[in-house]
């Protein structure tokens, strides 16, 4: 009796928690989407859906959702070819194995903080690592922040590079239930490697690779500090997408009801996105 009381109390003490730090602060920034306010401190004054019109109607938001799909778009494709690929080497009978496994996810246990200084410490113009090879090649010290190009590239690569080990752990996991047996028989039908991976690896990874995508769409499309920390969401606004528009909005210009604004119809869109996702891509694989 004891033992079920205590389990209840944590179950609730949960729910409080998650009501506290996160239904509240969501409901919070909806409300405050339908106000006009200067800061979290100031009167807010009521302003209906005049919040939503003006956001719709400013070509930034466009942009910054825009960009947004570019960067969580092209993020996601190359963790999930990466992490394919390092999960079936990882999976294969190399030497030090198991060794290699704890090497693979030391990038996605390092603070996104340190990461994003490193990075730009090898960038930097024009004593980092990687700008004195590039002009000890002949190119030239490039600036490597100053082009919109890229900068997107950057960000994009430096979030592959922390990303892929959590997308390859999930694969890693899904291989290990896929029965030899299924490769045997495929060998004895004289099917290549290929044949194999695309008719047999593929297909039993599915499930997988269904969640997978869909929880880096979301953290990708959210994806705030990695952006931040390395451009700023410049330069001229080639890397700021709808999180750091929301930021830019509430904190530097002054207007939190834009803001939460910007974040609500965020919130809306991913929303939608990913109803229709799990339209097109049900969980239940059974026929």
């Amino acid at each position: 009796m004891g033992g079920d009381r205590t389990i209840y109390g944590l179950f609730f003490l949960g729910l409080a928690l998650t009501a506290a730090v996160v239904v509240y602060p969501a409901l919070y920034a909806i409300e405050l989407s339908f106000q006009k306010a200067e800061s979290f401190i100031s009167t807010p004054e009521w302003v209906g859906f005049a919040n939503y019109a003006r956001v719709l109607a400013d070509p930034d938001f466009w942009n910054a959702l825009q960009r947004g799909v570019v960067f969580a778009g092209s993020a996601i494709f190359f963790q999930v070819v990466l992490g394919i690929g390092f999960a079936m080497l990882l999976d294969a009978a190399i030497p030090c194995r198991r060794l290699m496994r704890g090497i693979a996810i030391l990038p996605y246990l390092l603070p996104t903080l340190i990461v994003a200084l490193i990075a730009k410490w090898m960038l930097n113009d024009p004593i980092g690592i990687i700008t004195a090879m590039v002009d000890g090649l002949g190119f030239g010290v490039v600036d490597w922040f100053g082009s919109p190009t890229r900068a997107m590239a950057i960000v994009i690569t430096v979030s592959v590079w922390i990303w892929t080990p959590f997308v390859t752990v999930a694969f890693l996991a899904g291989l290990q239930s896929v029965p030899d047996t299924l490769y045997e028989a495929a060998k004895v039908d004289g099917a290549n490697a290929w044949q194999r991976f695309w008719h047999i690896t593929l297909p039993q990874l599915r499930p997988v690779l269904t969640v997978v995508v869909l929880l880096r769409a979301i953290w990708m499309f959210n994806k705030f500090d990695i952006i931040w920390l390395l451009t700023g969401g410049g330069p001229l606004q080639a890397t700021e997408h709808l999180p750091i528009l929301a930021y830019r909005k509430a904190f530097q210009s002054y207007d939190v009801g834009m803001g939460a604004t910007v974040s609500t119809i965020s919130f809306l869109i991913l929303t939608a996105a990913v109803l229709v996702y799990f339209r097109l891509f049900p969980l239940d694989t059974r026929d």
